[in-house]
């Protein structure tokens, strides 16, 4: 019997079954569910991409060191043209709203602003090389990630847990050991004659990289591939081939063209058709910061090809900055982030034209979707309900 000075207020406690109450996971069932398929899938993908990029390192350094071939604008021309013959006559051919033309009336003037960032984000970094060393290279192009961070949270509206931000540190700490091994073993360094100009340079090709990766981001989760990459195929064929005649038609004329000048061509033409195709394709999985963390391991590839073809010196540090960089991308994976989803953002690349539900505001906007590098999580109902 309850006493009477107790009696206001009576709190009932729904219960559940005994047999549907389950132990807490075990750290073996921890690892295994962090260790899954999905998350070995989607570190696999990231350095698929990182090879790609690695065959590209190597077919222009042999185009430049050993045929002194210095054509980085019209390498991208070559890429630009084999994306609009296969992505853009994709587009001429559809019907309906996914008409080249079609898109072209909605946002043309968008993709080309896309375009021009993506050429010259592809330049700037290029030319760097001619003025700063190799080492200020490899730790200023890191600036990429903060980069993608911040547009992601701004524009993107991705929240991101403590353990991302410690799984990029920990990336970042792996590209930094390799660049100390770089230092250590004495590897050739670069000019830098100007440095400053360099640095300038990478950071801001870096910056371009970043809007460019969040931009595409957003297209290929919300519109399509085949349309980013038949835009990217346009607009970029049409500005580097400008760029190509302005700026390279003189040095493109001194090339001494034979068979292997022309395979290696064909296989930096090869690397670089297959990043673009296939990045869209690992960021609409995962995300671009994810992406970009996966492409820190690509310089050591190029390191470990180097010491068979360029004669390169190994240290064991070199071993030590992949698995750092394998292990904050594995920290960086084995969390979800989540979207503060607010309607109006995905009106930013649409078309302002189009008949929209005006959705009225009640109070602050909060989380309504989790994103994962692995997928959608769905939150489990509370098994204990006190009314």
């Amino acid at each position: 019997m309850i006493p009477e000075h107790q009696n206001h207020v009576v709190t009932t406690i729904e219960t559940i079954p005994p047999e549907t109450i389950t132990a807490s996971p075990t750290l073996l069932q921890r690892i295994k569910k962090v260790f899954n398929r999905e998350l070995l899938l989607t570190l696999a993908l990231g350095q698929v991409l990182s090879l790609l990029i690695c065959g590209i390192g190597l077919t222009s350094k042999y185009l430049a060191d050993d045929f002194h071939a210095n054509t980085p604008v019209f390498q991208s021309f070559l890429n630009y043209i084999l994306l609009f013959l296969v992505y853009t006559t994709t587009l001429a051919v559809r019907q309906g709203e996914e008409n080249l033309l079609a898109i072209l009336k909605r946002r043309w003037w968008k993709y080309m602003i896309l375009g021009l960032i993506d050429i010259e984000a592809n330049y700037l970094v290029i030319k760097a090389y001619q003025y700063t060393t190799l080492t200020s290279v490899q730790l200023l192009d890191c600036f990429v990630i903060p980069v993608v961070l911040l547009l992601s949270w701004f524009f993107l509206l991705v929240r991101y847990k403590a353990v991302h931000f410690v799984g990029v540190g920990v990336c970042l700490l792996g590209m930094g050991c390799m660049v100390g091994a770089d230092v250590l073993v004495g590897r050739q360094q670069g000019l830098g004659d100007h440095k400053l100009l360099g640095d300038l340079l990478v950071l801001a090709g870096a910056t371009l990289y970043g809007i460019s990766n969040v931009c595409e981001e957003f297209i290929v989760k919300n519109l399509s591939r085949v349309e980013f990459l038949g835009m990217m195929g346009l607009f970029g064929s049409f500005f580097s081939g400008i760029q190509l005649a302005i700026m390279e038609h003189k040095e493109l004329l001194k090339v001494a063209w034979d068979w292997q000048i022309g395979f290696l061509y064909i296989g930096f033409s090869a690397c670089m058709f297959g990043l673009y195709s296939f990045m869209p394709v690992v960021i609409k999985r995962t995300s671009a910061t994810a992406v970009n963390l996966s492409l820190l391991t690509a310089d050591l590839y190029s390191l470990f090809c180097g010491l068979f073809l360029f004669q390169y010196k190994f240290s064991g540090l070199y071993l030590l900055s992949f698995f750092i960089i394998v292990l904050g991308l594995v920290l960086y994976s084995s969390s979800s982030t989540y979207v503060a989803q607010d309607p109006r953002v995905y009106k930013q690349f649409r078309n302002a034209g189009a008949p929209t539900t005006e959705t009225p505001a009640v109070g602050p906007m909060e989380p309504s979707v989790t994103y994962t590098s692995l997928g959608q999580e769905v939150e489990e109902e509370p098994r204990i309900r006190v009314a």
